[in-house]
């Protein structure tokens, strides 16, 4: 981490979702609110979006939609902005909830990936089985897929630290299930040496008692630069959401960036 100075020296995004929208109508590539980009395979087609709930929609809610194609998705993601050394610790925390459980992949966390058309089972993330799919080279956060055998439970993952990315699922499930219509707080935390910690509704989870406690050493590369990333993709030719009360981002600054 670089040598503090006088100044803003903690980047934190709040995102309460009380006004903008990325209506679904839209038909742009990609767009934003406040500080985050919204992307995904799909975002371009009118059935896909973000809009504030008007009716359940208490303190501020924003309902992620995707088409009604497979493996399309939406997601709100930063720019690809955090090297863990130089800006850590980092912090992705999240509040989620999904109408219903089934037929859906959902990440929470760090990447490396996030193109315009992001699509997890593509580019970043699949979970089939027991088995999980590490597409991107490195990436650190929670996964769900109602493709594993534990349709119901989240799944912590991570690749590309000195650590090699675990992809049998049944040593990532933490056995935290997900309920529809439960609104759920995750976080993901990675320690400037790349060690990660992992807390849903402030407990800590794990796929291990080790990982719990003392978190995933190596988990994340050091080096590599990554953005933050919330959102849910369709795994079946219907239309999907996933619900978000707020997401909080932060990071220390790198004071040399531009010397």
């Amino acid at each position: 981490m670089a040598t503090a100075q006088s100044g803003h020296g903690r980047i934190e995004i709040f995102e309460d979702f009380i006004g903008a929208e990325w209506i679904v109508a839209e038909t742009a590539a990609s767009g934003a609110i406040g500080s985050l980009r919204v992307i995904g395979d799909g975002i371009a087609e009118t059935d896909s979006g973000v809009v504030n709930l008007e009716s359940g929609g208490l303190s501020g809610v924003a309902r992620l939609t995707t088409t009604n194609e497979d493996k399309h998705g939406c997601y709100l993601a930063t720019p690809v902005m955090f090297d863990v050394a130089l800006n850590g610790p980092l912090v992705l925390e999240a509040r989620v909830k999904v109408q219903a459980v089934a037929n859906r992949a959902m990440f929470i966390g760090f990447s490396d990936v996030n193109a315009d058309a992001l699509s997890l089972e593509d580019d970043l993330i699949h979970g089939n089985g027991t088995t999980t799919t590490l597409t991107a080279s490195d990436l650190v956060g929670f996964h769900f897929s109602s493709e594993y055998t534990d349709a119901t439970d989240w799944h912590t993952v991570y690749n590309g630290g000195t650590t090699t990315g675990e992809t049998t699922s049944t040593s990532l499930d933490v056995d935290d299930v997900v309920a529809a219509d439960v609104w759920q707080i995750l976080r993901v935390e990675v320690a400037p040496n790349g060690t990660a910690f992992f807390y849903i509704d402030g407990v800590a989870v794990g796929g291990s008692t080790s990982a719990k406690t003392s978190g995933v050493s190596g988990a994340a590369s050091t080096s590599v630069d990554m953005a933050a990333i919330v959102g849910v993709e369709s795994k079946t030719t219907s239309v999907l959401d996933m619900d978000v009360d707020y997401i909080y981002i932060s990071a220390n600054r790198d004071w040399t960036t531009g010397a």
